[in-house]
């Protein structure tokens, strides 16, 4: 699933969609028989999120999954997935927010980025927060894109959040570190602040980051809207700079030695600086 299509979503409908900290607390410390939330769980925790509208769902998006199957599974199965899936595209939102602002000023690292001398400086002179992306080499695209499946991957293990685990909790990777030694820290709390918090810290850091995450969503859509169709913000109307790019492909013009690519971009159904993969 993209970080985009769920941008795309109705982060405001989605306010439902919210974790009660009972339910992480009963998950957490359970051995058997996990309790999933229920859509009642949701309601009861909106207004905690934004007193103002509370559980505002119009497009029914809860009630639709309330007593139905989700992938061979449950309606607690399915409200998991979604749970985690705003969650987790809510922190690659506000990672995201942060870095096209970064980007967009100019601010990069001093040294070379590839064993050739490509500097950072030479990728971020290819202009604004979107463009260094096509100006990448195909090898550094690709070794990003391998890092994100290998974490994807290993984000799947342990208690599944639709199987009882806590929705947008990355599993640990001590296994990993007993067998090879690494990686020294884990992604999710690497400092131990959180798991170091008192409940109440904990039950407020959970509600921030979820509306942190869904304002972010909105923000960073509202950047690449701004920087591919001029005017289409029109607070942000000159302030960032344009963008003629696909915001959506992962591959372009500048990496026809990869298999297919080329005869992607000759494809009419792409346009021609860059191919749309189905479902982002």
């Amino acid at each position: 699933m993209s970080p985009l299509s769920t941008m795309l979503s109705f982060p405001v409908a989605a306010a439902g969609f919210a974790p009660t900290t009972a339910v992480r607390t009963t998950v957490s410390s359970r051995a058997s028989a996990p309790v999933m939330e229920t859509l009642d769980d949701l309601k009861a925790l909106a207004p905690k999120l934004n007193p103002v509208v509370g559980y505002f769902n119009p497009l029914g998006l809860g009630e639709e999954i309330e007593g139905a199957s989700f992938a061979a599974g449950t309606s607690e199965d399915a409200i998991g997935f979604i749970r985690h899936a705003e969650i987790k595209h809510g922190r690659v939102a506000m990672a995201a927010f942060v870095g096209f602002i970064v980007g967009e000023n100019g601010i990069h690292f001093p040294w070379a980025t590839t064993l050739s001398g490509t500097t950072y400086a030479d990728i971020a002179s290819a202009g604004g927060a979107c463009a260094p992306w096509d100006a990448l080499p195909t090898a550094a695209k690709l070794q990003m894109l391998g890092v994100i499946g290998l974490l994807e991957v290993w984000g799947e293990t342990g208690t599944h959040y639709m199987r009882g685990g806590v929705p947008g909790k990355y599993p640990s990777f001590a296994p990993l570190r007993e067998t090879i030694g690494q990686p020294t820290l884990d992604l999710f709390d690497p400092f131990g602040f959180s798991k170091n918090a008192t409940p109440e810290k904990k039950e407020r850091g959970l509600l921030c980051e979820i509306n942190n995450g869904r304002a972010a969503m909105l923000g960073i859509m509202g950047f690449v809207s701004a920087a591919q169709v001029e005017g289409s913000i029109p607070a942000l109307a000159g302030k960032i700079q344009h963008y003629d790019g696909q915001v959506m492909a992962p591959f372009s013009a500048t990496d026809v030695s990869l298999p297919f690519v080329a005869e992607m971009l000759n494809y009419p159904a792409f346009p021609q600086n860059g191919f749309l993969i189905p479902g982002m």
